[in-house]
């Protein structure tokens, strides 16, 4: 079975995104693209989106507000009939049924506690439990309101997959220790070996010359 990535195309520049699809692509991987919002907000981007085919698409939209707007937003993206794209889980059952609701064929995607968030960052937000324990708590509200995958850390994938059955996505992905501006941390292989379906990866493939971080990933793979 080929390893599943979701490149992070993170860029205000259609080009560069033009680019980063043309040089990853390899039939030894399963590879999908993930917008994230300089992307999707950028002058461009959006069109872009809507006019790509044959590709598997991600727009990673973190939607997070009242039910109603949550659903609103999703009907105003139906156009770019993205694949999957994503909520914070955090938004609350409700706004997680309601775009369930909404979504047709698109795989809606709950995120969990971002990877740049550690036990520290979370107590200056006032939360009181931990990494763990939040991440478990919120994989059993996305299977409650049945959402088709989940992001979290590579970390707490083993914890996820307890109480989450479907797909699991994981970013803060690197090839070594340099961990930029992320703080849970693993490399793809200790990832997939955690249970990790997909991983997302960015920098580490985008930034440099592509197809040779592309190769280097399968190597590391194989």
């Amino acid at each position: 079975m080929k390893s599943k990535i979701f490149i992070a195309c993170d860029s205000t520049s259609v080009s560069k995104v033009k680019k980063i699809i043309k040089d990853t692509q390899t039939p030894k991987l399963k590879i999908g693209y993930k917008f994230g919002l300089e992307f999707l907000n950028s002058k461009n981007g959006r069109k872009f989106v809507s006019q790509l085919k044959n590709q598997i698409t991600f727009g990673d939209f973190k939607f997070a507000d009242i039910p109603n707007t949550c659903s609103s937003a999703v009907k105003a993206i139906k156009d770019l009939q993205l694949n999957y794209y994503t909520i914070h889980i955090s938004s609350g059952l409700e706004a997680l049924k309601a775009v369930k609701k909404v979504s047709g064929k698109t795989k809606i995607i709950g995120v969990s506690i971002l990877t740049s968030l550690d036990n520290k960052a979370l107590k200056e937000i006032g939360y009181n439990k931990d990494v763990k324990k939040l991440v478990l708590h919120q994989a059993k509200l996305a299977q409650k309101a049945k959402l088709d995958a989940i992001v979290c850390s590579a970390q707490e994938v083993k914890i996820v997959r307890k109480v989450f059955k479907k797909e699991i996505i994981t970013p803060g992905i690197r090839f070594n220790s340099e961990k930029g501006d992320q703080k849970r941390v693993l490399t793809p292989k200790e990832a997939f070996i955690n249970g990790s379906d997909w991983l997302v990866i960015g920098r580490p493939i985008t930034k440099g010359n592509i197809k040779k971080n592309i190769k280097k990933l399968i190597d590391h793979l194989n």
